[in-house]
């Protein structure tokens, strides 16, 4: 800690000789010693408690990225789950379009019905929801039967396929 050489504590025992006298000289030194002593003991403890507080918040804070981390991986695992279910969905609405298309007459080369349906062949939903409909060569007509209008729909994204538009029956 400090640099003190041999001659340095030398000069001080001197000093203190003649300043303590020969009588008073041991108990200075021994109380000097005892105070030295506590002093480390003090400055010792105040450095564990400062390592152990230290150490307490990375802990605290590695816990909490832990707690995080968990939560992130909850929704995604979530956010995984509803894409999922949405694909599915999806697909489904798309099987049963085709099968109601197939079951209306449709045939598979754009052309007419073999006769009109009576029924509405779409779950109730707004005009304005009914998803665009891809298949390649094919086409795929769906005839919505509200009062509303409904948009054309381009059914085909192969260049060579026809592209069937439907207006509502009115």
């Amino acid at each position: 800690m400090f640099d003190v050489g041999f001659g340095e504590i030398l000069l001080i025992g001197v000093v203190s000789l003649v300043v303590l006298g020969p009588e008073k000289l041991p108990g200075a030194v021994r109380t000097a010693a005892l105070m030295i002593g506590r002093l480390k003991r003090s400055f010792n403890t105040l450095k564990a408690e400062i390592e152990k507080e230290v150490g307490a918040d990375e802990i605290r804070r590695q816990l909490r990225n832990e707690d995080i981390m968990e939560k992130f991986k909850q929704t995604q695992t979530a956010l995984n789950n509803t894409i999922n279910s949405v694909k599915e969905g999806t697909e489904e609405f798309r099987k049963n379009v085709e099968l109601e298309s197939q079951s209306a007459g449709w045939s598979s080369h754009g052309g007419g019905p073999a006769e009109t349906p009576t029924s509405n062949s779409l779950p109730d939903a707004a005009p304005a929801e009914i998803p665009e409909v891809a298949a390649s060569k094919e086409t795929v007509a769906v005839i919505a039967t509200s009062d509303a209008p409904v948009p054309a729909i381009s059914t085909s994204t192969a260049p060579d396929a026809e592209t069937v538009t439907t207006k509502s029956a009115s």
